[in-house]
């Protein structure tokens, strides 16, 4: 018999969705699983959204600005560079910017190349849209495969830099080379940008073909607010108005992204903090012979040992097994075979930092 399911597009019935990372809904966990920032917004975020709120509501009954052009601008002035609001597109998070990428350049027949491993949210939206994969394999150097992204025949190519799970981030140098050999458009994913020691947008006067890709979610401390970015050539952005959703971000969304951006010495301070905390970790579990990627993210990409010295899949599934029980939650990301040894973990406060750490040398002694 028939169910209301079947009617659903072929491809949409094979379809496997995305799956987040855990969101526990009851206290007393340590949250390091989903890269959110530890520390709280700056405070002109709330006043902001207060505001545009008013004593009644008022403003709620009211569609937001289409464009988000207030915020456009300020996103282009934040930058410099020379970059205009008509160089910027506003979306429902990066994910949103990342989907009309998808939507616009990417077919059966025009496929949308990106690198493995790198945010498991590519392939998802690849078969959202019905469309063809290029991957491209890392391997454990994690070094930019030039070469082998030359020879691509996509028209659009998503790079993460910094890469997501491992952290590592490709020099400016090394991401104009990727634009002096790849053809089509490379779209470098910048969600952890404000954590590395460079980034690409000095590079958008002089390639047209580059977009970049940015989210408040991770630096600024709004995943709740869903506001990312694009920043690219007028005529990108053109294109991707044209395939974006009327109303894709809420009046509260704007303000918020408005005000957050506009304290950018609070955020400073935020993001040294998470840097030092970072650099600590990666540094202590490097010592203690833990093959550990130099990160130049708000995440650390660790291989645990136990105490008999072994590392691999298992090891890392009986670690992650271990937090989990311990009401630690971080990351294991087992189908692939260069992140199955490994656990991601998003770095806390040093108060969470340290409930891991303890949780983690309590497990070496058990093994």
């Amino acid at each position: 018999m028939s169910t209301p399911a079947n009617f659903a597009l072929p491809h949409v019935a094979k379809l496997h969705a995305y799956t987040p990372g855990l969101q526990p809904t009851e206290s007393g966990w340590v949250k390091l699983n989903t890269n959110e920032c530890p520390y709280p917004p700056s405070p002109r975020v709330a006043e902001a959204i207060r505001a545009e709120v008013g004593a009644a509501g008022e403003t709620l009954r009211l569609y937001p600005n289409p464009t988000s052009a207030a915020l456009r601008r300020v996103v282009a002035d934040h930058h410099g560079q020379g970059l205009r609001a008509e160089n910027v597109c506003v979306g429902n998070g990066s994910d949103d910017i990342l989907n009309l990428l998808v939507r616009a350049f990417c077919t059966q027949t025009v496929p949308l190349g990106f690198t493995m491993p790198s945010y498991s949210l590519y392939p998802v939206l690849v078969e959202i849209q019905d469309g063809r994969s290029e991957i491209i394999e890392f391997d454990r150097s994690m070094k930019l495969p030039l070469a082998r992204m030359a020879g691509s025949a996509a028209r659009a190519f998503f790079l993460t830099s910094p890469n997501a799970p491992t952290g590592v981030g490709f020099s400016r140098a090394e991401i104009e080379e990727a634009l002096k050999v790849f053809k089509g458009l490379l779209v470098v994913d910048e969600a952890y940008a404000p954590f590395a020691q460079e980034d690409a947008v000095p590079l958008l006067a002089r390639y047209p073909n580059l977009v970049i890709v940015r989210t408040l979610s991770k630096a600024y401390a709004l995943a709740g607010i869903r506001i990312g970015y694009a920043l690219a050539h007028a005529e990108v952005i053109d294109v991707l108005d044209r395939v974006r959703d009327s109303y894709n971000t809420s009046r509260l969304s704007q303000v918020a992204a408005v005000a957050a951006i506009g304290d950018q010495t609070y955020y400073d301070g935020v993001i040294a903090k998470i840097k030092t905390t970072r650099d600590r970790y990666v540094k202590m579990w490097g010592g203690q012979g833990w093959f550990t990627y130099p990160s130049q993210s708000n995440f650390i990409f660790t291989e645990p040992r136990n105490a008999r010295g072994e590392s691999g899949p298992a090891v890392a599934k009986a670690a992650y097994d271990y937090l989990y029980a311990h009401k630690v939650l971080v990351r294991y990301f087992p189908s692939h075979a260069l992140t199955a040894s490994f656990l991601r973990i998003s770095v806390g406060t040093d108060d969470e930092m340290l409930v891991l750490n303890q949780s983690l040398e309590a497990w070496r002694k058990i093994v």
